[in-house]
């Protein structure tokens, strides 16, 4: 069997519409530079699709390996407690799948000093 992967990308969520579309842009700009690869994305709470749901639509797609990005900028306990209990449904519900949660993306130095950079240019 060959190796297919995915990547959901997992954020917050909220009750304004609007506050998706940085999300959604995201996931465009990561399908395009990953063509080969099924990107997703998904919500804690608020929106659509959840992360079960999520998940749920690769397997049907013959993924057996997706990797979940936590688009959040701290590792609070969303991150620490939430997704972990989660993941863990999730890889009881699919034991063939391989799930894999990387480390939030505020813990990336680079995506940090790019958010700094940014502040400066604006304010400084």
């Amino acid at each position: 069997m060959s190796e297919r992967s995915a990547i959901i990308l997992f954020a917050h969520g909220a009750r304004d519409p609007q506050w998706a579309h940085p999300f959604q842009q995201i996931q465009r700009l990561v399908s395009k530079a990953l063509p080969d690869r099924t990107i997703e994305l998904a919500f804690l709470e608020r929106m659509s699709p959840d992360l079960a749901t999520a998940v749920a639509h690769v397997a049907q797609q013959n993924v057996n390996r997706v990797t979940v990005v936590p688009l959040f900028l701290g590792a609070g306990g969303h991150v620490k407690e939430d997704v972990a209990a989660l993941v863990r449904n999730l890889e009881q519900r699919y034991p063939a799948l391989q799930l894999h949660v990387t480390s939030p993306i505020g813990e990336d130095q680079e995506l940090v000093a790019a958010i700094a950079s940014w502040v400066v240019r604006q304010h400084g």
